[in-house]
């Protein structure tokens, strides 16, 4: 898991192929005023997803984890909390892993709470389960989905 500022995405642009045109989507002036929605950026290799959902609280965010997709989570307003344990530690299988959504929960708790401030960004890999909307505000966010 990385949690960093956009202003230094050049930092981890070379980390994956995919993360260079990733982090450009996210620089784009006119974010804020997308709709919500998937936007296409390399086919299926690369794509981006518009959300405004609600906040759930800590107890109502469960632990996903992703085995094609990396994740760079960025906040473009609002408030956000994510939750985070290795996907490794996780046992507590709720959904079987389900290939045709990427996606797998767990109700194991996790081992840390962090808030994603507007202009921040988080990268969770394969290995980082994630518990994303804890906060309990409304939120604007963009994920990148990039294919590992």
């Amino acid at each position: 898991m990385i949690l960093d500022s956009l202003e230094n995405a050049e930092r981890y642009a070379n980390l994956h192929p995919g993360f260079r045109q990733g982090f450009e989507f996210l620089a784009r002036p006119n974010l804020a005023g997308l709709d919500s929605g998937k936007y296409e950026l390399d086919g299926d290799r690369l794509f981006a997803l518009i959300n405004r959902d609600p906040g759930r609280g800590h107890a109502g965010a469960r632990l996903e984890a992703h085995r094609k997709y990396i994740d760079i989570q960025f906040l473009v307003s609002g408030s956000e909390e994510i939750g985070w344990r290795p996907t490794s530690e996780c046992s507590q299988l709720t959904d079987p892993y389900d290939p045709s959504r990427d996606i797998m929960f767990f109700a194991d708790p996790s081992h840390a709470w962090i808030n994603l401030r507007v202009g921040k960004f988080m990268i969770f890999y394969p290995q980082d389960a994630h518990a994303p909307l804890a906060s309990t505000g409304e939120n604007v966010k963009a994920v990148i989905k990039v294919a590992v």
